[in-house]
């Protein structure tokens, strides 16, 4: 990688681009090669677990009308479209919940803009599994090195990271499949630098879901754009003008950059127990914990308090009007949790939003900055009509780096979604598939079975 001024790296996106074009399937470490298995395994069983859902149904049918020639497979949805059509509904069913992948370091969900693209190409031109499998590894690698080197002045200026730097992702998978050359990589990646977009503000509202599909649907466009001979300025990230700078601070180029295929930020992935957002999960287990110590009395709580870092403030301390305010809510987190002993799907739907049980709990529920706290942890206090407290401190959730979801849970949660999109009948058949993919000459058995 070349050196800019004062020694700041320069021409991030060249050195993205080699990496990606440089990377053999057989090179990459085995347990990191099974990690993307992990992530596409969960990625689908997202998908498919919302395939009912109005947002998903209603994306369809405003992208339908568009589409090309029927190429790609929309999940669970019995129909085909264009591969950036298919890719826009895929990647919106696939985050919908707030069920799907999290690199906790920079909070990007980076399956949702990164493996519909891939998939989608992948099927359109017949390319074997571990090609595709490959590519959507380089792809979450790309976005989430992007997104380090903007963390965490990107997402706290308000910029939807999961979108704004998962079309970096996106493209860089494209990329990879279309077998660009260096060059034409780096041009995609500057590309994608002109299509980045997503904000925090409309993560409430189905804005977001427009933005997550447009992060997947970019991407490719960008890759293919690039194989059409589109350039891009070579600082087209890290420039004086270019994307880094115009939505942050100067980038960290080490972060992006540094040790490239040997640090595997792609291996730090991990996958959600609750469909809630990710630092909300301590919040579930301290409460889950703490309703087992008071033997689920929940009558006998006055007030509860939730501390934890400012991520968990800014994202969860808001009133419950919806489903998606559920989702990233402080005080649902801990009102499922001590009322009803679970946080399953149909606890953050919108019957638990207007469950009055519920809704009066979470008038009880107090947020509070604990900067201390590392991000992800959780501390509940709960004072009791006696007069008395309890506490309980959750560090490392279920589902964290330190605590991560098994194979097993990971197919039984695949299992539970299938059931909630009603292809319960092939979910044994698609868990194998999924754990196999990386021997299969093409994604037409895959593509069956989804469809």
């Amino acid at each position: 990688m070349m050196s800019g001024k004062d020694g700041a790296p320069a021409h991030l996106g060249g050195a993205l681009a080699q990496f990606v074009v440089d990377s053999r399937w057989d090179d990459i470490p085995a347990a990191v090669r099974h990690e993307a298995k992990r992530t596409l395994l969960n990625h689908v069983g997202c998908a498919i677990g919302v395939a009912q859902d109005p947002a998903v149904r209603t994306a369809l049918a405003v992208m339908r009308p568009f589409s090309g020639a029927p190429a790609a497979t929309v999940i669970a949805q019995g129909v085909r479209l264009d591969p950036m059509a298919a890719s826009f509904v895929n990647a919106i069913a696939s985050n919908l919940l707030d069920y799907d992948d999290t690199h906790l370091a920079t909070v990007i969900h980076p399956a949702a803009p990164v493996a519909p693209p891939a998939l989608a190409l992948a099927e359109q031109r017949g390319l074997s599994g571990a090609a595709t499998l490959h590519a959507i590894l380089l792809g979450i690698e790309v976005a989430c090195r992007v997104g380090l080197g903007v963390s965490p002045g990107h997402y706290a200026r308000g910029w939807h990271i999961t979108a704004s730097a998962g079309v970096f992702g996106a493209a860089a998978a494209c990329a990879k499949l279309l077998g660009l050359s260096p060059a034409q990589t780096w041009h995609a990646l500057g590309i994608a630098a002109s299509q980045s977009g997503g904000l925090v503000e409309n993560l409430p509202t189905a804005a977001k879901n427009v933005a997550v599909g447009n992060a997947a649907r970019n991407g490719l466009l960008a890759a293919l754009f690039a194989e059409a001979g589109y350039e891009a300025a070579p600082a087209a990230i890290e420039g004086a003008l270019g994307w880094a700078r115009a939505t942050g601070d100067a980038i960290d180029g080490d972060a992006v950059a540094g040790d490239l295929a040997t640090r595997w930020e792609a291996a730090r992935n991990t996958y959600k127990p609750y469909p809630a957002g990710i630092v909300f999960h301590a919040v579930i287990e301290a409460c889950l914990g703490l309703r087992e110590q008071l033997g689920g009395a929940a009558d006998t709580i006055d007030r509860v308090t939730v501390a934890g870092d400012a991520l968990l403030l800014a994202r969860g301390d808001r009133e419950v009007r919806n489903e998606r305010d559920a989702r990233v809510s402080i005080h649902h987190a801990a009102a499922v949790g001590l009322i009803r002993g679970r946080a399953g799907v149909r606890d953050f739907e919108m019957a638990a939003v207007t469950d009055p049980a519920l809704a009066a709990f979470r008038g009880r529920v107090t947020a509070q900055l604990d900067a201390v706290l590392p991000r992800g942890a959780a501390r509940v206090q709960v004072r009791l009509v006696d007069g008395s407290e309890v506490i309980r401190t959750v560090t490392t959730p279920r589902g964290s780096l330190e605590m991560p979801m098994t194979d097993t849970e990971l197919a039984a949660k695949f299992r539970e979604n299938a059931a909630l999109g009603g292809i319960a009948e092939r979910s044994e058949a698609l868990v194998d598939a999924l754990w196999a993919i990386d021997a299969a000459p093409s994604l037409q058995g895959l593509s069956r079975l989804l469809a």
